[in-house]
């Protein structure tokens, strides 16, 4: 990410509140290997919302805020509808699905990690991380 995008995303996300979901796991089926495609893998989300959340916390109300039961929802029926080649582009969708069906949601940050990915060497995991905002 350049420096001018993070001096953005930075200036975006000052006096927003941010809920926060992690280690989503699902099994699915992402990577431009054939085995990948076709036998899948475990994958791991975080993501990070930010929006203007005071009104939910004065109101206790539900509606004034971000659903996360939905917001999981969404992200679950992404991940295992379609093939990626690419977790790029998994986390491009999530992030651009995220602006438009929530509506008080400004930045979101989308976090994949493939663990044990297929590399000639040890990994732990190999991790995307996508930033998008209205």
């Amino acid at each position: 990410m350049s420096i001018l995008h993070d001096r953005k995303l930075q200036d975006a996300v000052t006096g927003l509140q941010v809920i926060r979901i992690r280690n989503a796991a699902f099994y699915a089926y992402h990577g431009v290997q054939d085995d990948e495609q076709n036998l899948g893998g475990k994958f791991e989300l975080d993501v990070d919302l930010y929006g203007d959340f005071l009104p939910a916390a004065e109101l206790d109300s539900l509606k004034k805020t971000v659903d996360y039961e939905k917001v999981y929802g969404f992200i679950r029926s992404t991940v295992l509808e379609k093939k990626y080649h690419l977790l790029e582009a998994l986390a491009h969708v999530i992030a651009r699905g995220l602006l438009r069906e929530f509506f008080n949601v400004e930045v979101v940050t989308v976090r994949i990690r493939k663990p044990h990915p297929p590399v000639r060497g040890v990994i732990d995991y190999v991790e995307v991380e996508i930033s998008e905002q209205r």
